[in-house]
């Protein structure tokens, strides 16, 4: 009797709650770390990360965030994971061989088809949003697809970031747009020269020998020479001047 009366007065443990909620599907865990860019919040489960966030917001707005917009709770924990906070650092300081997982269960069809999308485009390079579009069969849906970006639950891991406008020029970021140019910079985009391109109505570079014409970040076009390069303003004038689209960057073809 004496054993059953200091059961019931014992306390459980704090990890008791947040184990039984993620295995059952209905919270995750989180940890803060430190990146090149400042600290995150990343949140993650057994299906994989779900959600990352600038940690200057604090704890208590990252966790009522989330769980506004995922309707379940998320923990913090002071030590994830290792390989898995391996991965994360490694996949922010470029490594594309670091392998993630993504809870996207949130997000529509058209919303994950959109993000899978945009973490094929490498590093260092940028699609507009009518790329997007198009690769993912929905050409005229390129407002929505900026959509769908903007609310990218993964920034930075998904990288939202390489998508531009159609005319080149930068455009917005849902991490801000200051740090949507740093991260280009960082990665090694010329993000002046886009933007001079897009002042010019200028959306793709052709080199004459070759008679191919690419995105302006494409690695083919980064080795076209001053001398050997050609700008056009569209998939029009290029087909008129006898240019065939890249196979590696994809840009548009003339219809």
């Amino acid at each position: 009797m004496s054993e059953l009366r200091t059961l019931r007065g014992a306390k459980a443990p704090a990890t008791l709650l947040p184990n039984v909620l993620e295995r059952v599907g209905l919270a995750d865990r989180y940890w803060r770390t430190e990146s090149w860019i400042g600290p995150l919040f990343i949140a993650f489960n057994a299906r994989g990360i779900s959600a990352v966030g600038m940690a200057m917001c604090g704890e208590s707005a990252f966790e009522r965030d989330f769980q506004r917009r995922f309707g379940r709770r998320v923990f913090l924990v002071t030590e994830p994971p290792r390989s898995l906070a391996s991965a994360v650092l490694r996949r922010l300081d470029g490594d594309r061989r670091a392998v993630l997982r993504f809870d996207l269960r949130a997000c529509s069809q058209f919303e994950r088809a959109v993000l899978m999308k945009a973490l094929e485009i490498p590093r260092g390079e940028v699609r507009p949003y009518g790329w997007v579009a198009r690769e993912i069969g929905r050409p005229k849906a390129v407002r929505a697809v900026g959509t769908a970006l903007g609310g990218n639950p993964v920034p930075l891991l998904i990288p939202c970031h390489r998508v531009v406008r159609g005319d080149g020029s930068i455009g917005q970021y849902s991490l801000g747009d200051s740090l949507k140019r740093r991260l280009l910079d960082e990665e090694g985009v010329a993000i002046e020269e886009l933007e001079r391109m897009a002042r010019k109505g200028r959306r793709f570079m052709g080199s004459d020998t070759t008679r191919i014409y690419c995105f302006p970040t494409c690695r083919g076009a980064r080795r076209v020479s001053d001398r050997h390069r050609v700008d056009f303003a569209d998939e029009r004038a290029a087909a008129a001047a006898g240019y065939r689209a890249c196979k590696i960057c994809r840009p548009p073809e003339a219809s």
